[in-house]
């Protein structure tokens, strides 16, 4: 088999880098091919598969510097298309290139400023568009140059946009600014290329109206997520800043909003965008800004791109595409090295076995495989594009539904609001209608009487005129008679009786039937009296009977000017009388039409409200029916918890786990709280079953907190006496099947208002009892009173030091009196001792003092310093009872040490009062160290503290022990006037004597131990805790590990009392035996 090894290196370089130096002319000519197929002069739009391989090499070269090398060689002031088509291609390579494409463009941006400017001083329709989109350009560089963490294509995440914009409100109104530029530079080109489309008449078949709008497509792109950075950014503006101050930005996007509409839907109804992109639809009504919720109800709207490969023709110079992304270069590159070196190696010796090798079918066979691998890919990819377009346009739709939905139940709403004030205004109108109809009934009454009143008035007037004409006759009579003067007196008297008989008939007539019009009938009379007068005065005075003729006449006239006014009343009163007639007819018909329109519109809105009422029925029982099915899925999860929460009572795994009575106590105290509330809510269901909100709360809180209670319960039980577990154990399982009975009468309908949880209540009740039975007896101080105790103890401990010190002085005074010599320096050693030992004691109460208020501090929050050391109460317990150790160690020792100097006591009393002193502080620094800072001072300070306590301690046990073996009788011991017989009887007595101090030394270890047992016990520690180290060892009790809630620390146990050393005894004879 052949093998590289054997060709030099430098043969093997050198054919490397002429390779490399093969493929990267290959791959700049085929860039300058491209390049200078889609951006030229010809007024088409750009091909697809140019602009692909041009972003193909921006991701292969990591950058855009072979595309900005062949693109300043153009002579952009010559061809406004090829500006345009130039500024098309760099707008693809910014969304869909290579990230480092940003800055190259960055490098180049004074370029694109000047052909901007070249083209606006021009006027060419394609130059005016030219300066647009540079403009667009130079805007979208500095964006994302001053916001590196949005990408150029605008996709980014809404978590992204967050971390983009910001805490600081300042720069979140400075980036909504920026959006809105951004936005306006996009809709002013979209404006512009459609403005001059529809001024052409052009139609977007042809490629003159497509090269125009080719560029849209990235417009349409970036303008989607535009609006959606604006709308999220201005919620949050809203959310932070007062809306006076908005409305500046709140008239720019409902401007940009409308533009923006508009243009969606223009590009959506060409025919030129339907098989390229996929525009998404804007709601009707910009979002309310201010209403938060409105942020809800807003959509992202999602621009797809087909994707469907472009059929394209191949050009004879073309060379093969590559794919934009090379997905299967890692996969296999160490299969493509070895054939590429045996290529090398074919290529400068020649193939080996006379020209063929089974390595080149296995390349061959590999690079096969792979280009089938590739072309699976390229269609597992296009079938997973194809899947998300569909999922999306499905999501589209059913957001779409949704809002659909939500619009008809307000709109529902609405009508039934509507439907309900036509209601009221329907009932206002038949009142109304009402009391027309009785106005009309009254107003047809009046022209009745009317009526009655014009026909007594034409009676009377038919009268009149036939009284008026007899007159006129009967004064032709007067006037022949006055006229012959021949006439007899009598016949003047006849005519004057007939007058008069006459005129008080016509007067009498008068006074009857015109009582309604008594003026003009009085006027008459008056003018009758006058002629009776003048008649009178005729008879008195014949020689004048021509003056009485005239006046005759004119009274005859003015008698007919009067009835010419009374027939022009007459009149009045009838044409009067006929509109009255007209309008009560035309009110009565229009009552009519109107009693009719609203009978019809009464069984309209009466139909309308039986159909709204019978959907209400059916929204409130499907409201009903997906409340209880919201119930019974709450009950399933309650179920399971308990279900699981009684599967770890029999669980092996769980033997391990344990838990403190108090913490079982508080856990057993929220259960009966939670009790509470799942009664209360069961109750507000039972009267409002289409509310199950607070039934559904208080559920899901006492399933968490029975289920925790059972768990807590059994690992209690583990720490338990037998008689205490197995209650405690048979309790909590009885309450996990009580809580399964009444979930399960819970979640059926029939049995639903009979469910009662009162029989939990009971075994939770028991359970509480059975740990507080379980709680350390030491713990009988109420809680309320602990802060109060801490208080009180650290001062009395600190009060016992001080009258320790002052004790020790006085015992160093009178010491000083009594005794001289080495006993004086035995005593004043061991008083100095004790002295250094309390005021390092001293020193240590104030540090942990000091540390205490420190964690109190930081620990309380809102709550009252007693308030946190009821909540701490395990650790404030140990904070007592290492207060309490420490003053009682301090007086241990003043009086032990009394003893000595008076040489009444033991040196052993004084040792074990220090080790007791020791073991005392320790426990004072392990109970405040257990909740403070391991970063803090102040805890520093106290390890410091403790450190020299440690070190004092251990002066006085060396001062102690030294002074003992000073003051020891060193007798000499002589055994030489002893017989064999004698000595051998001393050392069997010598021997029994050391058995009997053994069995003394068993017997008080023995007692030590049952001592500390006892004292553990009383203390709260369980026994099987020290059976390690013979009680040596120091713990916290922890509670078990599931508990949610953070771990109280229990007190900390009494460090045990130092052993005394075992010396063996001292052989008086000088030699043992063996």
């Amino acid at each position: 088999m052949s093998s590289l090894s054997h060709v030099p290196t430098r043969v093997k370089s050198k054919r490397t880098e002429v390779r490399l130096g093969a493929e990267r002319d290959h791959f700049d000519k085929q860039q300058l091919s491209s390049i200078s197929k889609a951006i030229n002069s010809t007024e088409i739009p750009v091909k697809e598969k140019h602009a692909r391989r041009i972003i193909l090499g921006t991701h292969r070269e990591k950058g855009a510097f072979t595309f900005w090398s062949y693109a300043l060689g153009f002579t952009f002031p010559n061809s406004s298309i090829l500006c345009w088509k130039f500024c098309h291609v760099l707008h693809k390579i910014l969304r869909d290139g290579h990230r480092n494409v940003l800055q190259d463009c960055m490098r180049h941006y004074s370029s694109l400023v000047e052909i901007g400017e070249i083209w606006g001083n021009l006027h060419d329709r394609y130059g005016q568009l030219v300066t647009l989109y540079s403009k667009l350009l130079c805007i979208k560089l500095k964006f994302h140059a001053k916001h590196a963490d949005i990408p150029a294509n605008l996709e980014i995440s809404d978590e992204g946009l967050e971390r983009a914009a910001g805490t600081d409100i300042n720069n979140v109104f400075q980036l909504s600014v920026e959006v809105f530029d951004y936005m306006d530079a996009e809709l002013r080109l979209a404006e512009t290329v459609l403005r001059q489309l529809n001024s052409s008449l052009a139609m977007t078949t042809l490629t003159s109206s497509q090269c125009r709008l080719a560029p849209l497509i990235q417009v349409i792109q970036d303008c989607s997520h535009l609006y959606h950075f604006a709308v999220k950014l201005l919620f949050k503006l809203h959310a932070c800043l007062p809306a006076d101050t908005l409305q500046g930005h709140r008239d720019r996007f409902h401007d940009q909003f409308h533009k923006l509409k508009n243009f969606f839907n223009r590009a959506r109804e060409m025919i030129f965008f339907k098989r390229l992109i996929q525009i998404p639809k804007l709601p009707e009504s910009p979002p309310n800004f201010l209403h938060a919720a409105s942020l809800a109800k807003h959509v992202k709207p999602v621009v797809v791109i087909p994707n469907e490969d472009e059929p394209e023709m191949q050009d004879d110079d073309d060379d093969e595409p590559e794919p934009l992304i090379e997905v299967d270069s890692f996969t296999t590159s160490s299969v493509q090295a070895q054939p590429q070196q045996v290529d090398i190696f074919d290529q400068t010796f020649g193939p080996p076995n006379g020209g063929f090798d089974d390595r080149d079918l296995q390349i061959e066979t590999l690079k096969r495989e792979l280009e089938l691998l590739r072309a699976e890919l390229e269609r597992v990819k296009g079938e997973a594009q194809r899947y998300i377009t569909q999922l999306k346009s499905q999501i589209n739709s059913l957001e779409a539904e949704l809002e659909e939905q939500r619009a008809q139940k307000q709109r529902a709403l609405v009508e039934n609001e509507q439907l309900r004030m036509e209601l009221e205004a329907t009932r206002r109108r038949n009142t109304e209608h009402e009391s027309l109809q009785t106005t009309f009934i009254e107003a047809e009454k009046r022209a009745q009487a009317t009526e009655q009143r014009y026909n007594k008035l034409k009676e009377k007037h038919t009268e009149l005129v036939a009284s008026h004409a007899e007159l006129l006759r009967k004064s032709a009579d007067t006037v022949k008679m006055l006229s012959v003067t021949q006439q007899t007196q009598e016949e003047v008297e006849r005519t004057k009786q007939q007058l008069t008989f006459e005129m008080d008939r016509v007067k009498q007539e008068a006074d009857m039937k015109m009582e309604e019009q008594r003026f003009e009938v009085e006027r008459v009379k008056r003018e009758l009296e006058e002629k009776m007068a003048e008649v009178t005065r005729i008879k008195a005075t014949l020689q004048s009977s021509e003056k009485t003729s005239e006046h005759m006449n004119s009274s005859m006239t003015a008698l007919q000017a009067e009835k010419e006014r009374l027939m022009r009343s007459v009149s009045e009163k009838e044409a009067e009388l006929s509109s009255l007639r007209q309008t009560a007819q035309l009110q009565q018909s229009s009552l009519q039409q109107e009693r009719d329109k609203t009978s019809r519109e009464l069984g309209e809105l009466q139909g309308k409200l039986k159909e709204k009422t019978s959907q209400e029925e059916m929204m409130k029982q499907k409201l009903l029916e997906e409340q209880f099915a919201l119930l019974q899925g709450t009950i399933t999860e309650a179920e399971t918890i308990i279900q699981d929460a009684i599967a770890k009572l029999d669980d092996p795994l769980h033997i391990r786990c344990t838990s403190s009575p108090d913490y079982l106590i508080s856990r057993a105290e929220a259960a009966l709280g939670s009790i509470d509330k799942v009664k209360r809510g069961h109750a507000d269901y039972l009267r409002n079953m289409s509310d199950a909100g607070t039934l559904l709360r208080s559920l899901t809180q006492f399933s968490h907190l029975t289920a925790d209670t059972i768990v807590n319960g059994s690992a209690t039980a583990h720490m338990a006496p037998t008689d205490h577990a197995d209650k405690l154990t048979e309790n909590c399982r009885s309450c996990g099947t009580q809580s399964l009975l009444f979930l399960r009468e819970m979640k059926s309908k029939a049995t639903l208002q009979k469910a009662d949880p009162a029989t939990i209540r009971i075994i939770i009740q028991k359970i509480l009892h059975l740990g507080q039975e379980l709680r350390p007896k030491g713990l009988d101080v109420r809680q309320e009173e602990l802060g109060d105790l801490v208080d009180k103890e650290m001062a009395a401990t600190s009060a016992a030091i001080e009258e320790a010190v002052r004790r020790i002085d006085e015992m160093m005074n009178q010491a000083r009196k009594d005794t001289t010599g080495v006993k004086l320096e035995v005593n004043e050693r061991i008083l100095f001792s004790c002295t250094d030992l309390m005021k390092a004691i001293r020193m240590l109460v104030i540090a942990s003092t000091d540390l205490q208020k420190e964690i109190v501090e930081g620990g309380r929050g809102a709550a009252t310093i007693r308030e946190f050391y009821a909540k701490n109460s395990r650790w404030t317990e140990g904070l007592i009872s290492a207060a309490k150790a420490v003053g009682w160690g301090a007086t241990e020792m003043v009086e032990s040490a009394d003893k000595v100097v008076l040489h009444t006591g033991k040196y052993e009393e004084l040792i074990v009062c220090s080790h007791e002193i020791a073991a005392s502080t320790a426990q004072l620094v392990a109970a405040s160290k257990v909740k403070a800072d391991r970063h803090s001072k102040k805890l520093t300070k106290l390890q410091q503290a403790s450190r020299q306590v440690n070190e004092m301690a251990a002066n006085v046990v060396a001062s102690t022990k030294t002074g003992q073996e000073h003051l020891e009788d060193k007798d000499t011991m002589d055994f030489s006037g002893m017989s064999l017989i004698k000595l051998k009887k001393e050392e069997m007595e010598s021997q029994v004597k050391v058995l009997e101090l053994e069995s003394m030394l068993d017997n008080e270890r023995l007692r030590l131990g049952e001592l500390r047992k006892k004292h553990y016990e009383i203390a709260g520690v369980p026994l099987d805790q020290l059976a390690e180290g013979n009680g040596e060892t120091t713990s916290l009790v922890n509670p078990v590990t599931m508990s949610p809630k953070p771990l109280k620390p229990s007190l900390v146990k009494k460090p045990p009392l130092a052993q005394k050393p075992n010396i063996p005894p001292k052989n008086q004879f000088g030699y043992s035996f063996k």
